[in-house]
């Protein structure tokens, strides 16, 4: 509850207050992409569809010693990747400041290796970046959260080089909107959803 607490001030003030984009500030029309590991990638990729700005969240495989892994293999925890999401978002819409936010709002980063009962490295916590801005802006967003203490527990996030990132199997893309009245998706994915819906019901996309 402590915990829930300080995020829902963050959200409204601090850390999680959404930046407001300066009038000179120009503005871009390329989407930008940027990879996450949370936990199970059904979880993430359910979130993250509902932001506004969001173009697609595909659930897959990244930090791999293996060319192209399934599922079964990576469910091995041999192969070193880590359930992710790829997220392409358009940044005149959000930013990936606010897809931080979001980030460590609706998984807890405080978990080595492991997300409720999902447990192994492939359950990492991790943030896969593409280019040093990209770096940069994670460690910005770790730094603050640490100096709000906003967890009680040591973040364990790993900041990580994006590699080759591989396209999941097809079944596990949209797994939530294609299986809502699972027991998993009804127990572990929905109070995620409602959680992020809490927090950012103004940052949501039109249903």
């Amino acid at each position: 509850m402590k915990k829930i607490i300080a995020l829902i001030l963050l959200a409204s003030t601090g850390i999680f207050a959404q930046q407001k984009e300066s009038k000179n500030t120009p503005k871009t029309t390329s989407l930008e992409t940027i990879t996450l590991a949370g936990g199970c990638y059904w979880c993430v990729e359910a979130v993250y569809e509902n932001l506004k700005g969001v173009q697609s969240a595909v659930s897959g495989f990244t930090g791999s010693k293996v060319k192209n892994p399934t599922y079964e293999e990576v469910c091995t925890g041999n192969t070193g990747a880590a359930e992710a999401v790829q997220i392409t978002y358009d940044p005149n819409t959000t930013s990936l400041d606010e897809i931080f936010k979001v980030f460590f709002t609706v998984h807890d980063p405080t978990t080595l290796n492991r997300q409720g009962a999902d447990s192994g490295t492939q359950y990492r916590s991790a943030i896969f970046y593409k280019n040093e801005t990209q770096k940069k802006a994670a460690q910005d967003i770790i730094f603050s959260l640490k100096k709000a203490k906003v967890y009680d527990a040591p973040i364990v996030t790993s900041l990580e080089p994006l590699t080759q990132f591989y396209k999941a199997e097809d079944y596990h893309q949209n797994y939530y909107q294609n299986n809502k009245y699972q027991p998993y998706c009804q127990m572990v994915i929905q109070p995620k959803i409602e959680k992020f819906e809490k927090l950012f019901k103004d940052r949501l996309k039109k249903k």
